[in-house]
């Protein structure tokens, strides 16, 4: 017989308890513990199964698996690919997760009927009807994919016991929040239900050699909602970024098991779906205006270099307290420049309320932004612009040095091909003095703000 116990877990965390509490002593939310029903002892569900003895595991050598390399499915978009890793792989399990409306469902529908010209597909919706799945496809024009198989369900055995059968080669489920175990007694999206469903999805997926997308959703913070187990058990993690609203969406690896995490999809939406962006930069830079506080940063999503304009706004305060804020950059590395400047030059921003905005939704993480950001802020505060039409990189130390950054010779490149005159940094590693014309070498902020400004 099944016996069912019951127990709390927080969804957010997926710390256990044996009774509730308003308050999560793991992570620290509140309101987040809610009561499920545990049933074990359940036949063919692995749960409460006697402990045996255990079969021979089969081995064989690592030279022999290494020599099995399959190719891997194109999805259709270049730039998708390469955060792939060069195409889908089979047998994997990818979950890609976003804010409401960013395009995660639009994105996978373009994907499904792009892979369905060479491959077998299905599309699983757990959310929506499927008249209204179709709708979609028939305005992303891809209804008439003869390949592409639509279902609906959200129940994970189902789903898995389709994937099992080996008919499809690439599988999109949306999403795992609707899934549900039927032996787990608990609520669609909680810890349990999360946990449950992606094994069941993941162990199809596996073995029928079957590669899967899995739809996730995220939190309020930005971090992919339900227990950190969902991000270990797959073996690629994708985040599309951007504003859901316009501008562009940026498509990143935070895991991948058969590529590199450093490579970055620019993308922006339109009529007929997510559309690669050709030269974001002149994109990005097309409506600037030329004035105080304007500062072109040359910085890199992933491996690709793009040229985005660091706006600043420097006012004198009303409150008792100066005020800062930030779009696209941390605020707090704002705030450890601000200080680093009025420390180690004669900016006063004491009594400044300072205003940093990063042009078109990109969302920055670069370290080489610091000078650019220096240099936006001195030139609002002075009321004076760059002397040449350049750009600017470089990571700043609280000593004021302006600090080494990776594929300088990247940024200068892009730099040179949208026209600008000149590009200001750190020197490059191994380059000759004296060489290089076309980028000048800066040691510390000051010397950068007193000879690259103007009135």
């Amino acid at each position: 017989m099944a016996r069912q116990t019951n127990r709390f877990v927080c969804n957010n965390c997926g710390a256990q308890y044996s009774s509730w509490a308003g308050r999560c002593s793991q992570c620290g939310e509140w309101n987040t513990i809610t009561e499920e029903v545990q049933i074990t002892a359940v036949t063919g569900t692995g749960l409460g199964k006697k402990a045996g003895a255990g079969n021979v595991l089969t081995v064989q050598a690592v030279a022999k698996s290494a020599s099995k390399d399959e190719r891997r499915m194109r999805t259709g978009l270049t730039e998708v690919d390469a955060v792939l890793g060069g195409g889908i792989v089979a047998g994997s399990v990818n979950l890609i997760a976003g804010q409401p409306g960013i395009g995660k469902s639009t994105l996978l529908l373009q994907l499904a009927s792009m892979v369905a010209q060479e491959h077998t597909v299905l599309y699983v919706s757990g959310e929506e009807s499927e008249h209204q799945v179709g709708m979609r496809a028939q305005r992303l024009g891809v209804a008439g994919a003869e390949r592409l198989q639509l279902a609906t369900s959200n129940i994970a055995e189902d789903v898995a016991a389709t994937v099992a059968g080996g008919n499809y080669d690439f599988v999109v489920v949306d999403s795992i929040q609707t899934m549900t175990v039927q032996a787990v007694a608990s609520a669609p999206g909680s810890v349990s239900q999360i946990t449950n469903s992606t094994a069941v999805l993941v162990a199809a997926a596996k073995a029928s050699n079957t590669a899967m997308f899995v739809v996730g959703h995220v939190t309020k913070e930005g971090s992919i909602a339900g227990p950190k187990v969902l991000e270990h058990i797959v073996d690629v993690v994708l985040q599309l970024e951007g504003d859901a609203y316009g501008g562009f969406k940026v498509l990143r690896a935070t895991k991948n098991r058969f590529g590199s995490t450093s490579e970055a999809a620019i993308m922006e939406m339109d009529e007929h779906g997510l559309r690669p962006v050709d030269n974001p930069s002149q994109a990005l830079l097309a409506e600037r205006q030329i004035s105080d506080g304007s500062v072109v940063l040359a910085t890199l999503e992933g491996t690709r270099p793009l040229l985005v304009e660091v706006q600043a706004l420097v006012n004198k305060t009303s409150y008792g307290y100066p005020k800062r804020a930030t779009s696209g950059i941390d605020l707090n590395r704002v705030n450890l420049l601000v200080a680093m400047l009025e420390r180690r030059t004669k900016l006063a921003l004491s009594e400044q309320d300072i205003y940093i905005n990063i042009v078109g939704g990109i969302r920055l993480n670069d370290p080489a932004a610091d000078l650019a950001i220096c240099m936006a802020i001195g030139s609002a505060a002075k009321g004076l612009q760059l002397k040449q039409n350049a750009v600017v990189f470089g990571e700043v130390g609280l000593s004021g040095e302006v600090r080494h950054v990776p594929f300088i010779d990247r940024r200068v490149a892009e730099a040179k091909k949208l026209g600008f005159e000149a590009a200001v940094g750190p020197k490059e590693r191994g380059a000759k003095a004296g060489k290089e014309t076309f980028l000048h070498v800066v040691p510390d902020v000051r010397t950068a703000l007193n000879e690259f400004l103007e009135k």
